[in-house]
């Protein structure tokens, strides 16, 4: 296959830029000793994985093959973390996030109800929004409580929220080689963790991403306008729910790409300190943002939050 260009965007989730709230700059890892959830974790096998595809969709963006490293085994919880999870984390350890820190962030146009279609749209992707008092107990801002679902994923999570929820629960977030070798699911250079057959708008949906014209028509033929359970449609070889779509996972490093041309260095001076993310989410499309593949990547800065991002973590063993 090859690399394809236009229509695919340089992604459908904006960020916050690299500001670092004060209050960030003073955290310190939290720990508890009681209050931990009891994590659903499967055992990934260890070996050589599979970083990158030799079938790259997407020009500039490091989907080409790479080198990968010898893994040993580890856990991975089997989906990723949810509501009920990471309230059990704030309860605990009275964590604030950085969308509460900052009193805002972004929600998709279509999870606002009408008197809030005026809220800032974002330049370039304009339909998200920036809404106050919008964080992972009010996915959509105040008065969408009733939307808040304790077996959905967590979301409006920042990088900074996710690392500090892994060190609590006594583990971190996936290296992308981690991720991409549990994604695969023992299957190698596969695009999906299902194997090879492409999600369609018609009778294929096997993951909760979008259907029908981007971003005005969701026909939700997969049976979700936002968010699935995290536990929903079919594990992969290794008992993982959701590897794509759904939400944005972050994964433990920054956002790299090995590539030396011209183009993708000024890219990467324009993402400086941003953190990788992987998987795709309920909102991406072929036609728009075809990054719910195992190589595709994303990154934002580590403060960003957004109502289509999450994450899962990985205990050593």
């Amino acid at each position: 296959m090859k690399s394809h260009q236009e229509p695919h965007k340089a992604c459908c989730t904006p960020d916050r830029g690299q500001n670092v709230h004060p209050d960030c700059a003073e955290r310190k890892a939290l720990t508890a000793s009681d209050g931990k959830p009891g994590l659903d974790t499967v055992v990934i096998p260890g070996g050589i994985a599979v970083l990158g595809t030799r079938f790259p969709l997407i020009a500039n963006d490091g989907e080409e093959r790479r080198k990968a490293p010898t893994l040993r085994q580890f856990r991975m919880t089997a989906t990723t973390i949810t509501n009920a999870e990471f309230e059990a984390f704030v309860e605990s350890t009275g964590y604030v996030t950085d969308a509460e820190r900052y009193g805002w962030s972004f929600v998709f146009w279509a999870q606002l109800p009408d008197s809030k279609s005026e809220l800032q749209a974002v330049a370039g992707t304009e339909w998200w929004r920036k809404v106050q008092g919008a964080d992972w107990r009010h996915v959509a801002g105040p008065g969408s409580e009733a939307d808040w679902q304790p077996d959905h994923p967590v979301v409006h999570i920042s990088w900074n929220d996710a690392t500090a929820f892994a060190s609590w629960a006594g583990g971190r977030l996936p290296t992308e080689a981690e991720w991409e070798h549990a994604a695969r699911g023992g299957l190698g250079d596969i695009p999906y963790p299902w194997g090879t057959r492409e999600p369609d708008d018609e009778a294929f949906q096997p993951c909760n991403i979008w259907q029908g014209r981007f971003p005005e028509e969701n026909l939700a033929l997969d049976g979700h306008v936002t968010t699935a359970p995290a536990k929903s449609f079919e594990p992969n070889g290794f008992g993982l729910y959701n590897m794509v779509g759904n939400v944005w996972e972050w994964a433990a490093e920054p956002y790299k790409n090995p590539s030396l041309k011209k183009a993708v260095q000024q890219k990467l001076t324009s993402m400086r300190g941003f953190k990788l993310l992987k998987g795709g989410s309920f909102l991406c499309h072929r036609t728009y943002c075809w990054r719910y593949r195992i190589a595709a990547r994303s990154g934002a800065s580590p403060d960003t939050s957004l109502s289509h991002q999450g994450f899962r973590i990985v205990l050593d063993l």
